[in-house]
């Protein structure tokens, strides 16, 4: 187990359109033949504008300050589409990029996971399971406008900063034991939920498993064995401990009012098998090596395409109006709204946030933060991005 201390918020979004105040770069026009369109190119109704997105998705990022604890002191917010010829294709990011990460602490003898013994406990910590994200990783690799509005609207996923302020406050009192922590393994849920995170833990100690499934703590009822093993609600973990500190563990739970629930056991044989007490079967009962054995590699066959860029046509256009459309473009306008909307304060060690100088302006360039109260360690971050090279 970890402390995360600050974190960081990344937005990469189509042109943003604001309703009367179109800006002259948002347009649908062809840069390499230098045509001059008012038109735009749109997108799909199924989808949120990019503009939507900037309003409502930067209050979740923001929730994580305000109701988890972990204050974002970096980040960047770039806003790209173009219509590039070859074709008329446009690019942009329709799909968007809101990237969360952080920095935070760990104890040097928590760095490695230990052995899961056969026997071990298997925990699901932290909230229930729904019906979201059933498509979300296989949504999110597919090119936007090839996968149906289903699958779009199931790869939504809905967080609960405080459910996991709860979640990391268990996992603090677990840590904090020092030699008696009752964690063997942890692991993040993600992508596949529970039917990728449970294998996962098992499968890195060369273990195999038996699962309860009606043992995984639902929001909602009526929904199908797929749904429950494979959803991906969040602020999950899965984790490893030995059954007599279940006890200890279970008392630090009830505390923090934080939901668990014991969903199966390690086995000495690599099998991966899922009982379903309802239905009377086993809806999976696979080799570990099966399902995460060494995957087929991909071979991708890649070439440069070259686009001839007529010169950039100024005409019209005084150092002004060019100075001010350049402030105007998201990746260099103020970024104040996204930042002021979060307490960047929680946790008391931050030294260094986005805001600079007596009238905080937000140019600072790294995030700073205090190892502890006292003294003058500590750690420094940024973020950069580049991803129109992706």
């Amino acid at each position: 187990g970890a402390k995360p201390k600050a974190g960081l918020t990344g937005f990469t979004v189509s042109n943003l359109l604001l309703p009367d105040a179109q800006r002259p770069w948002e347009n649908a026009s062809d840069v390499t033949k230098g045509e001059r369109l008012d038109a735009v190119y749109g997108k799909p109704e199924r989808i949120a504008s990019p503009l939507q997105i900037m309003i409502d998705g930067p209050i979740g990022g923001a929730a994580f300050s305000n109701e988890f604890g972990r204050p974002v002191l970096g980040g960047y917010f770039r806003a790209y589409e173009q219509n590039v010829g070859a074709a008329n294709a446009v690019y942009g990011y329709h799909k968007p990029i809101m990237i969360a990460g952080g920095i935070g602490n760990i104890s040097a003898r928590h760095t490695h996971k230990d052995e899961i013994p056969v026997g071990s406990l298997l925990i699901q910590l932290g909230g229930p399971g729904m019906r979201i994200g059933m498509g979300g990783s296989a949504a999110s690799s597919m090119a936007t406008g090839t996968n149906t509005a289903d699958l779009d609207f199931d790869s939504v996923q809905r967080g609960n900063p405080e459910m996991e302020r709860r979640a990391q406050e268990v996992i603090n009192g677990c840590w904090q034991l020092g030699e008696d922590n009752p964690i063997i393994s942890i692991h993040d849920v993600g992508a596949g939920g529970l039917s990728n995170a449970f294998p996962e833990i098992v499968n890195d100690a060369k273990r195999g498993a038996i699962f309860d499934l009606r043992k995984v703590p639902l929001e909602e009822s009526g929904l199908a064995p797929k749904e429950i093993w494979s959803n991906e609600s969040q602020e999950r973990y899965v984790l490893a401990i030995y059954p007599d500190d279940l006890t200890k563990f279970a008392s630090l739970c009830e505390r923090e009012r934080c939901p668990f629930a014991v969903v199966g056991t390690a086995t000495e044989e690599r099998q991966l098998k899922l009982i379903d007490q309802q239905e009377g079967n086993s809806p999976v009962d696979m080799p570990m090596d099966v399902l995460l054995g060494k995957p087929p590699k991909m071979l991708r066959d890649v070439e440069h395409v070259q686009h001839a860029f007529p010169p950039v046509d100024l005409t019209g256009i005084e150092l002004p109006e060019a100075a001010r459309r350049v402030l105007l473009n998201p990746a260099v306008a103020d970024k104040s709204f996204l930042i002021t909307i979060g307490d960047r304060t929680v946790g008391a060690t931050s030294v260094r946030d986005q805001m600079v100088g007596p009238w905080q302006v937000p140019v600072a360039d790294c995030a700073v933060t205090a190892m502890a109260f006292e003294g003058f360690v500590g750690e420094a971050m940024a973020m950069g991005e580049r991803t129109p090279l992706a």
